[in-house]
């Protein structure tokens, strides 16, 4: 039997446009995945954010979902849009639904964690060069201020952004994400600018709020094996590391970005110019906590025909429906490699999940075993290594809510609640149950 304290945080994550619906009420505008859902072949099915959950308008009912599970905290991300529908132009409405979402879980006794940027990248800024103009930087410190103006006395901890290799490697590199661009120099000049950002809005938040309020970034982080013990995939999983860990890790820990990294990218870049004096000491910036969303481990082999010099390799491992390894003893090597090289500070787990195909029965039941698995495998891990001293703080199970799931629409099913996209039913999945009582226990 593995325990926690009565000081660590259980709690489940969503984002805005996965879940909120309500894409055009209220005065918001249009972000970068409203335009790239409605784009063909970018999005299975064509499926769009217009709707999702429609927690913009149910999210009473989903606070009531999340007190059966007993949760401690719930982490939720603004949409940029509703706050700042043009540039320089405040809307209040948009603001109100935040204020009103945080009172009612403050109510219920659920601590609110608030991700500034999950993705909401307004439209009004896409077009002046988005992420890749260093502009995008004071609009984004215009937005984090009336956030933090409106809700800092409200929320127990700020996260700057979520996963900024998604935003910057998949959205400007492999044109998965949107904007869907396929530009290595724009990919760079997008993270750069992401991260000093996120420095940004830590030193606005401690300097001119004077807040105490816990503020980090959340990092999604894979760690790389190579498939065999050769030279080769040695240099790929190496490479591997450096673009999917290392590339994010080293600017936000250690002020640095790695060389071995320059050096690969420089075939893709002409300048590194977009790097001023100064940039990483605030990147670098001290935080009160570190974010980590950890799914799955990476296996690969060396490939000299790809950029980078590897590529996904075979492996024998159980997968979730995403066709990801299910991989708990990696979880936890990444939690002591991150120990030994890169922070003290304490760690939550702000994503942790799995997707599966699951069916509702007829007795209205989703007996998603394999989800449970997974999750209690996770959290176990978490336990043991909290037992080894490794200060892992808190676990935000990902997802609440079935929602859209970016590039696969509704397809993939990620919630420990079954959402119907039809009618809006939401049923407790048997991991949501067994989530609950996890909690209740503080065991597992």
């Amino acid at each position: 039997m593995n325990k926690f304290s009565k000081d660590f945080i259980f709690g489940t994550a969503t984002s805005s446009y996965q879940i909120e619906g309500a894409y055009q009420e209220d005065g918001r505008s249009l972000f970068i995945w409203d335009t790239f859902s409605r784009t063909p072949g970018k999005v299975f099915n064509m499926d769009t954010g217009d709707i999702a959950c429609n927690h913009y308008h149910l999210y009473e009912n989903d606070i009531e979902v999340l007190k059966t599970l007993g949760v401690d905290s719930y982490r939720f991300s603004i949409a940029w849009p509703r706050i700042f529908p043009e540039q320089g132009k405040y809307n209040q409405a948009g603001m109100d639904f935040y204020k009103n979402l945080v009172k009612r879980l403050l109510e219920n006794g659920i601590k609110p964690a608030v991700t500034l940027y999950h993705w909401d990248l307004p439209m009004w800024a896409h077009e002046q060069g988005g992420w890749t103009n260093r502009e995008s930087v004071n609009w984004f410190m215009e937005y984090a201020e009336k956030c933090y103006e409106e809700l800092d006395s409200q929320v127990d901890y700020w996260i700057t952004h979520n996963e900024p290799w998604c935003a910057g490697f998949l959205g400007y590199h492999q044109g998965i994400h949107a904007p869907g661009h396929t530009n290595m120099e724009e990919a760079l000049k997008a993270v750069h600018h992401i991260l000093l950002s996120h420095g940004e809005a830590v030193s606005l938040l401690k300097e001119k709020f004077a807040s105490t309020t816990p503020i980090g970034i959340t990092l999604n982080l894979s760690p790389m094996y190579p498939a065999s013990h050769s030279v080769n995939d040695q240099v790929a999983a190496n490479n591997a590391d450096g673009y999917s860990n290392r590339w994010f890790l080293d600017p936000v820990l250690k002020g640095s970005y790695p060389v071995d990294m320059i050096n690969l990218f420089s075939k893709y870049v002409h300048s590194y110019d977009f790097i001023h004096e100064g940039d990483l000491e605030k990147i670098s910036i001290e935080c009160d906590f570190f974010g980590i969303n950890f799914y799955s481990r990476g296996l690969v082999e060396f490939n000299a025909a790809s950029d980078f010099l590897y590529k996904s390799a075979y492996s024998d491992y159980p997968k979730t429906g995403m066709g990801w390894d299910i991989s708990p003893v990696e979880f936890k090597d990444l939690i002591h490699r991150l120990r030994e090289e890169y922070t003290k500070l304490p760690i939550y787990i702000t994503e942790n999940g799995a997707a599966f195909d699951d069916q509702v029965s007829e007795d209205n039941r989703v007996r998603d075993r394999e989800r449970q698995e997974y999750v209690e495998q996770h959290i176990k891990a978490v336990a043991e290594l909290n037992e080894e001293g490794m200060n892992i703080a808190g676990y935000y199970l990902w997802s609440l809510l079935d929602n859209f799931e970016w590039a696969f629409g509704y397809d993939k099913r990620f919630g420990i609640t079954y959402v119907d996209f039809e009618t809006q039913e939401r049923i407790l999945k048997d991991s949501g149950y067994r989530y609950a009582e996890i909690i209740k226990n503080r065991s597992i």
